[in-house]
């Protein structure tokens, strides 16, 4: 492990600043870049706590990202994190930055639709898709950051556009398990998850982008439409340990599991909107399920539901080099048990070199939190300094 990173450090040393480290032979090309971010935290605690344990300076990323064509009929990508690959190996995964981020094959020989397999993003939620770096944000959206749903999988994904890349189509059949999907086997049921997307923007198309770096000179709009599936049978019926990584338990259940939800996003002359909604209807197999949350079989209907929203506007002042964001979200993780949590966040950020060299800040407020997921802080702030090589 020190040699791997040995080498990186080696390799990160003498790429030049304004230009990625490009390797090629005629028919095979392979591109070399990668990142490091890193920030200082505070949290206003509660009066019922005085752990300041989170207070503290954080290496969020140094990643390497390897993308390679050959023949432009095969493409591939690896994409690792060193700061979180050891906890990805023994057990600790950040859904929302897991050591292992990427690792795919994309076939494009068809011409009308590309295939991919392997290891990477699923095409679920335009907020999950928008790269962290094209954020004034250190922090995704609740509802989006992989506790309720997995953002990465194990499966193969059939990719077509249509109308200059205005309309784009994905679906997609996975492991099910999200980020634990590489570790071993399925669940006993062997049953996969199934997942789509289509999108349409114009008049132009739209990237996965928060911010209106370019200072679109006409209005541009896209929405999107995604839904998944899946029939799960874990062991000994639990919903929340074993398979479930993620904090809420609500990621994989024992049972059936349906996940559709909408998004929006607009861009005009610096200025940029996204609006993005999701609901979970889930039905355990057990009657006694923790989902349910102690309650009789009647009183439940045999269903349970989650959901939230997320909304965000921004501008770029590209004179001042500077961009600023707020967003509100709001998270329900269960509908049997009354109330709902409510956020505030507010992100600034200056470009040294555009996304490539950028200072970040992020303010987060709990307007409202939910009885089931109790909160030990009230206000939180992050500072820090992401750079890119490419």
């Amino acid at each position: 492990m020190r040699k791997l990173i040995l080498v990186v450090l080696l390799i990160i040393a003498y790429v030049p600043t304004n230009a990625q480290l490009s390797l090629g032979n005629g028919q095979h090309v392979l591109e070399i870049t990668g990142g490091v971010s890193t920030y200082y935290n505070q949290r206003i605690l509660k009066e019922t706590s005085d752990n300041k344990n989170k207070d503290r300076f954080r290496l969020r990323d140094a990643q390497l990202q390897l993308e390679g064509r050959y023949k432009n009929t095969i493409a591939y990508e690896l994409q690792v994190d060193f700061v979180d690959l050891a906890s990805f190996a023994t057990g600790a995964i950040d859904p929302e930055n897991p050591g292992l981020m990427d690792a795919f094959v994309t076939y494009k020989g068809l011409g009308f639709m590309d295939i991919q397999m392997g290891y990477g993003k699923l095409f679920y939620s335009r907020s999950s898709l928008v790269p962290f770096q094209y954020t004034t944000f250190w922090q995704r959206a609740q509802i989006v950051r992989g506790d309720m749903f997995s953002r990465r999988d194990v499966g193969i994904t059939l990719m077509s556009d249509f109308w200059r890349q205005r309309i784009n189509l994905y679906g997609g059949v996975y492991t099910g398990l999200g980020e634990l999907s590489i570790r071993g086997d399925n669940d006993a049921s062997g049953q996969p998850e199934f997942v789509g997307r289509i999108d349409i923007a114009y008049p132009s198309r739209f990237r996965y982008r928060d911010i209106d770096d370019k200072i679109t000179p006409i209005p541009m709009f896209q929405l999107g439409v995604n839904g998944r599936y899946a029939n799960k049978q874990l062991p000994e019926g639990r919903s929340f340990p074993a398979f479930s990584t993620g904090e809420f338990g609500l990621k994989v259940i024992n049972g059936e599991r349906y996940l559709y939800g909408m998004d929006a996003a607009f861009q005009y002359m610096g200025f940029s909107a996204q609006f993005e909604i999701h609901q979970m209807h889930a039905i355990p197999q057990l009657e006694n399920d923790a989902l349910f949350q102690g309650l009789p079989i009647d009183q439940t209907d045999g269903f349970v539901l989650a959901g939230g929203y997320v909304t965000q506007l921004n501008y770029h002042y590209r004179p001042w080099k500077s961009i600023i964001s707020l967003r509100f979200e709001e998270l329900d993780l269960n509908d049997l048990v009354p109330g709902n949590s409510q956020r505030l966040s507010i992100g600034a950020a200056y470009q040294f070199r555009g996304f490539d060299s950028m200072l970040k800040f992020q303010y987060f407020r709990i307007l409202r939190e939910e009885s089931i997921d109790p909160i030990r802080w009230t206000e939180q702030f992050r500072i820090g300094w992401q750079y890119n090589f490419k």
